[in-house]
C-alpha cells in the first residue's frame, strides 16, 4: 500500500467520524465494499454529488445506486415498493443485490440521472453502514474508477486511477466477491435482470418464485452500457483452456505480449480476482490477457457479462 495522507483504515476508530466529517463539506470518500470499492457522496449534499461525477468523468445521465444501511430504510427513499422486491431484499440484505424501484420525493434527481427511477441496495460492509447511519441518509456511490474502466478491489486500486482527487480513502481490504451487485428491475412486470452480479439469477428465481425477464428498454442502472469495465490490454475470450492455449501462442507468434487469466476453475476466486488480473496486466506492460469463458450460470453469468463488456469495442 503505498503512502497516502488521504487514506484511513476502516478498522481504525475514528475512520467513521473522518469520513462522515468530508461527506458533510461536500467531499467524497472511496468506500469499501464487498462487490467492488465506492466513490460516495452523501445523498443530500449537492457538492459532493457534484464531484462524484467529476471525479468520474461521468455522464451526469448515469445514474449512481444509493446504498442504505438497513432494509428498513427502503420505503424512506423509495415509493411503491413491490412485494416481490421487498421479499427479496428481506432475503438478500446487506448482500450484493441492487434494486430499481421508483424514488420517493425525497431523492434527488441528481443522484438518478434526471429519472424518477433509482438504484437502492444495503452493502454487506460493516463499516460502510456505520458511515451511512452515522450521516443519516443514503450514499450514493458508484465504483470508485475513471467512467468505464476496470472497477477497483483494493484501496490500491483507487489511489491508481483518482489519488489525491479522493478526499478520503477508507481501506478495507481486498472485496470478497470483485464483480459488481445483481440489478433487478422492479418497475416492470416481470422484473428484468438488468445486470448480473453477485447473487445469482438462479438464487434470486428461487427466492421469488418465478423467472425474471432479460433486459429490454434504454440503459438506466450501472453497468447496462455494451463497453464497459475496460483495462488498457485487449480482452480476449477462449471458450477452454485449449482454445486460449491455442490464442497464446497466435497472439505471440505476432510479437503481442499476452497470457492467460488464472482461476477459471474456480468461479469465486475467477471473480474476486478477474478486476486484480486486467490491472496487473496493464501495469505489466501485457498487450493481451485471455480469459477462459466460464460457464453461464450462478456468478459465471456475472464474470461472462463483464468479460463481455471489457471485451467490446471502445467508444
Amino acid at each position: 500500500m503505498s503512502s497516502h495522507s488521504n487514506i484511513i483504515q476502516s478498522e481504525d476508530p475514528s475512520a467513521v467520524l473522518r469520513a462522515a466529517e468530508v461527506l458533510g463539506n461536500g467531499g467524497v470518500v472511496a468506500i469499501p465494499t464487498e462487490t467492488v470499492y465506492g466513490l460516495a457522496a452523501a445523498i443530500d449534499n449537492p457538492a459532493s454529488i457534484e464531484k462524484v461525477f467529476a471525479v468520474k468523468g461521468r455522464p451526469t445521465n448515469h445514474p449512481l445506486i444509493s446504498h442504505l444501511s438497513s432494509v428498513l430504510q427502503l420505503h424512506l427513499w423509495a415509493k411503491d415498493v413491490p412485494t416481490d422486491a421487498q421479499l427479496l431484499a428481506n432475503a438478500c440484505w446487506p448482500g450484493p443485490l441492487s434494486v430499481l424501484l421508483n424514488k420517493s420525493d425525497r431523492l434527488p434527481l441528481t443522484v438518478t440521472g434526471n429519472r424518477e427511477t433509482a438504484v437502492f441496495r444495503v452493502p454487506a460492509n460493516l463499516f460502510t453502514r456505520r458511515l451511512i447511519d452515522a450521516i443519516n441518509v443514503p450514499l450514493a456511490a458508484p465504483s470508485a474508477n475513471r467512467f468505464g474502466r476496470v472497477s477497483p478491489t483494493t484501496a490500491q486500486h483507487v489511489i491508481d486511477d483518482l489519488g489525491s482527487e479522493v478526499d478520503l480513502i477508507v481501506d478495507g481490504g481486498s472485496c470478497s466477491i470483485g464483480v459488481e451487485s445483481t440489478i433487478v428491475d422492479f418497475t416492470s412486470n416481470p422484473p428484468q435482470l438488468l445486470r448480473p452480479g453477485g447473487i445469482s439469477q438462479e438464487d434470486i428465481e428461487l427466492i421469488l418464485g418465478k423467472r425474471l425477464s432479460d433486459q429490454q428498454g434504454e440503459s438506466r442502472a450501472s453497468g447496462m452500457l455494451q463497453s464497459h469495465y475496460s483495462p488498457a490490454c485487449k480482452i480476449h475470450i477462449a471458450n477452454d483452456l485449449a482454445h486460449a492455449s491455442e490464442l497464446l501462442i497466435q497472439l505471440q507468434t505476432f510479437g503481442n505480449k499476452a497470457r492467460i487469466a488464472q482461476f477459471s476453475d474456480n468461479l469465486p476466486i475467477y471473480a474476486s480476482t478477474l478486476y486484480s488480473q486486467m490491472r496487473a496486466a496493464d501495469n505489466e506492460g501485457f498487450d493481451s490477457l485471455i480469459a477462459i469463458k466460464p460457464i453461464a450460470t450462478g456468478l459465471g453469468q456475472a464474470i461472462l457479462d463483464r468479460l463481455l463488456k471489457a471485451s467490446a469495442p471502445r467508444f
